[in-house]
């Protein structure tokens, strides 16, 4: 099943990179002497090819392959968005401080499309937790055992944030070098190294199964001020809500369950990232556990949903590509990584490299389907300041998005190319010459989401 104009759209297989040639070609021996003739041409090809993907007239993305235990931290750390996200708000935070995460969504919102956990990552030293904390404390162990069984299945939180977030952001600080080799100087990956840190974020994006069991069980358990009965807290999957789940879901399917009045098609509206570089784990598809049978254990500690392929084939990771006429859905091989442009590399490239305009489609005739992921931020410092000298003035006017057709003859793509255009501040209305990167972030934000904001209400 697909989402209305869903058919219309183009499936895209970015670049594919190997993470071997991603280290040939940004170790600074690529080149030397004792390298063959053979070896430095096919490498060159490989640099020309993800500047193509790179540049003005490519994605703006590529997927990255090959990488060493990157599967296995992302098979550890992915489900864990979905345990976090439906745990009760109580025992979830004292988790996240546990683990010195926090979050950047407001998580009392029972409506939310979409939980994130996050915090900040620094360069060759893992997590800055915004607290000192001890991640072996958790939650004191109750005589019921249910506290020692939370502790144990997030035992690994943190160290595979760090291990996965601290790779990523290698993969990052490579493709700046090969970037800046490419344009010249090494002004990209100086800028991230100046900066220092990066943010991590684990994300959940929401099936409408998930709101509306969310928002059952917090009108179950009443006031907020009334503590859990932890033997009783299981999640999705806990033996107390196991009997109402036939009826729940055929609610769902019927309309009637859905958490919001509408589902939006979209988990995450359109947007640029505004820092550097994007890169985001592959996503895993999830659903509940709807009978006690799918269980691995004994029914009584089942946390983890069951991984699903995607309905599609594909991420519902969807982008404008300048080069084409059409808005394009972004498939890529299995367990591997996706690097996307943001808008300060393009002003750090004077436009060499292309920001990606994109957003999250959703499956909303899947109502238990949902989406995990991890994606890192890299930035440059905060009081880097911006020099458009050199930037093509006609650039910062328009965005990607108002330069292309959309292949206006296709039903309901020229409408959704007017909505688009309605959402998305021109880059010349948030840059200014002189600009610092704080500066930019802080006025990018308030354009897209502050009071007036072009998303404020979506």
């Amino acid at each position: 099943m697909t989402n209305m104009y869903e058919e219309s759209r183009e499936i895209i297989e970015p670049y594919n990179l190997p993470y071997p040639d991603l280290i040939s070609l940004s170790s600074s021996s690529s080149s030397s002497s004792l390298s063959s003739s053979d070896e430095n041409r096919r490498l060159e090809v490989i640099s020309t090819a993800l500047m193509e993907a790179l540049g003005p007239t490519g994605p703006g993305l590529l997927a990255i392959t090959d990488v060493p235990n990157a599967v296995v931290l992302r098979n550890t750390l992915l489900p864990l968005a979905r345990d976090l996200a439906l745990l009760p708000s109580d025992l979830r935070n004292r988790i996240l401080m546990a683990h010195g995460l926090g979050s950047d969504v407001p998580l009392k919102n029972l409506d939310r499309c979409v939980s994130s956990f996050a915090t900040q990552l620094k360069y060759g030293d893992g997590l800055v937790p915004s607290k000192p904390t001890s991640v072996s404390s958790g939650i004191p162990v109750k005589d019921d055992g249910f506290s020692e069984k939370l502790n144990h299945h997030f035992k690994d939180l943190s160290g595979s944030f760090r291990e996965l977030g601290l790779c990523m952001m290698d993969m990052g600080l490579r493709v700046a070098r090969v970037c800046d080799k490419a344009i010249g100087g090494r002004e990209i990956e100086k800028s991230l190294l100046e900066s220092g840190t990066a943010k991590g974020r684990l994300i959940h994006y929401h099936s409408s199964l998930d709101t509306h069991m969310i928002k059952e069980y917090a009108a179950k358990r009443g006031s907020r001020k009334r503590q859990p009965k932890l033997k009783n807290v299981i999640l999705l999957n806990s033996k107390d809500m196991q009997s109402s789940k036939t009826s729940e879901l055929s609610q769902l399917k019927g309309g009637a369950g859905r958490a919001c009045e509408k589902v939006s098609e979209l988990w995450q509206q359109w947007h640029y990232d505004y820092g550097t570089f994007t890169v985001l784990a592959s996503p895993m598809f999830t659903r509940p556990k709807l009978r006690q049978d799918e269980d691995e254990e004994d029914g009584s500690m089942n946390f983890r949903g069951l991984e699903c392929p995607s309905p599609s084939g594909h991420t519902y990771l969807q982008i404008i590509h300048p080069n084409k006429d059409n808005i394009c859905i972004v498939k890529v091989p299995p367990e591997s990584f996706i690097l996307q442009v943001g808008e300060s590399a393009n002003i750090l490239s004077r436009n060499k490299l292309q920001s990606t305009l994109h957003s999250v489609l959703r499956p909303v005739e899947l109502e238990s389907l949902s989406r995990e992921t991890f994606v890192v931020f890299l930035h440059p410092a905060w009081n880097k300041a911006f020099d458009l000298s050199e930037y093509p003035t006609e650039e910062l006017a328009s965005n990607c998005h108002q330069k292309q057709n959309f292949g206006g003859n296709k039903d309901g793509v020229k409408k959704l190319k007017e909505e688009i255009h309605k959402i998305i501040p021109p880059l010349s209305s948030r840059l200014k010459d002189g600009m610092t990167f704080a500066e930019f972030s802080r006025q990018t934000t308030k354009q897209y989401y502050g009071g007036n904001g072009f998303q404020a209400n979506r």
